[in-house]
């Protein structure tokens, strides 16, 4: 295949699925998480949860850097701009994360903090350099995919020796989240929530390869399928997930061999080893603490550190009460079962993270599912 157009055949579709169909036992239930944001929209938007026999049922994770944030995170960098009077610049989406108070960045903006939006940190770097007599922060989030390209802008700012950048580091790693959800079991009306195997990230991996699942797959006897975004990615990686089950294997494999390997991007791996190293514990909206799950900026940059150059300490908060995005992020209730969806909480007016970002669990039914829950 080359072009995108291929990966979205919907006979071809059929036919995967027709496979599945053939191939699951029927005396046996199988529930598969999807751990990425980028595969609930497509499972959401090509509706492939309808292609699936009624025994295969996928179950929604953490998925988006986004819908995990916990709130006290996203307050550090609103009073950053409006107690330590700097500007701070982010990628779109965390404008609108729902913070304490009310607030979020985008209504910290409106009562005149300096936040802006950047599409890249290159933009929030270049813009410090423009503006050298104003402290500039960028808000850094994401998963493994996006950390490489912080790290290049820290070492930049080292390179040109910039006294007023620095990063708000939030960047959270993929394997030990998984870990976090197979160590603490949930418990659904009554009974553990099962996972039999979960669609690896497929963006995550081209990072750091397909290697780190393999300590997860022996451990946990889960088995772990790498796949691309597109639907037919996620209709074979299902069907390899099913085989594995049947056969009693708990191995990683790759679906998305165009992109992946097994090793991965070693210069961008080196790169966030020299700028990065692991944070003792980072808190997850709704996965709680979990150790070595997140990255700081090493001493040697210390001075491009916004917690080490500004007074914001971490403080948790607690979700809206009303809110159950962090169930949702566990696979212990589908955005449907939330009492706010749909009414009270819209992609217009996000209660929870889940609702913000389109790769959320939340906005990808509200945007192409809730017509069936009618």
């Amino acid at each position: 295949m080359k072009y995108i157009d291929e990966f979205r055949d919907g006979s071809l579709a059929q036919k995967i699925a027709a496979g599945i169909g053939r191939e699951a036992d029927h005396g046996r239930p199988y529930h598969f998480m999807e751990f990425c944001g980028g595969h609930t929209h497509a499972i959401s938007r090509y509706g492939l949860a309808d292609l699936l026999p009624d025994n295969v049922r996928m179950i929604h994770g953490p998925g988006c850097p986004v819908c995990v944030l916990p709130i006290g995170r996203v307050d550090q960098a609103i009073r950053l701009a409006l107690e330590q009077d700097v500007t701070v610049y982010t990628y779109g989406d965390c404008l609108r994360v729902p913070a304490s108070g009310g607030l979020s960045l985008l209504k910290a903006r409106a009562r005149g903090a300096d936040i802006r939006m950047v599409y890249s940190c290159a933009d929030a770097l270049a813009l410090a350099q423009q503006r050298p007599d104003r402290q500039v922060v960028f808000f850094a989030i994401g998963f493994e995919t996006t950390t490489p390209p912080t790290a290049v802008v820290i070492r930049q700012a080292a390179a040109l020796r910039l006294t007023n950048f620095s990063v708000l580091c939030c960047h959270v790693l993929t394997p030990p989240a998984i870990a976090g959800i197979l160590d603490s079991p949930e418990v659904r009306d009554g009974q553990t929530v099962p996972l039999d195997g979960f669609i690896g990230p497929a963006h995550v991996s081209t990072i750091i390869g397909s290697r780190p699942y393999e300590p997860l797959a022996e451990k946990y006897r889960k088995p772990v399928v790498i796949a691309g975004f597109e639907p037919l990615d996620v209709l074979q990686a299902i069907r390899m997930l099913v085989r594995q089950v049947n056969e009693g294997r708990a191995e990683v494999e790759n679906e998305f061999s165009r992109a992946v390997d097994r090793d991965g991007n070693r210069k961008a791996q080196a790169l966030v080893a020299e700028v990065f190293a692991l944070r003792d514990h980072f808190e997850w909206r709704g996965l709680n603490v979990l150790a070595d799950s997140a990255l700081r900026i090493r001493s040697r940059f210390a001075e491009f550190d916004a917690e080490n150059r500004f007074p914001v300490d971490y403080v948790a908060v607690p979700d809206h009460p009303a809110c159950e995005c962090g169930d949702i992020l566990r696979g212990v209730k589908q955005p449907q079962a939330c009492r706010i969806f749909g009414t009270v909480c819209t992609p217009e007016n996000p209660v929870g993270s889940c609702m913000v970002s389109s790769e959320g669990a939340c906005a990808a039914h509200y945007t192409y599912g809730r017509h069936k829950d009618v």
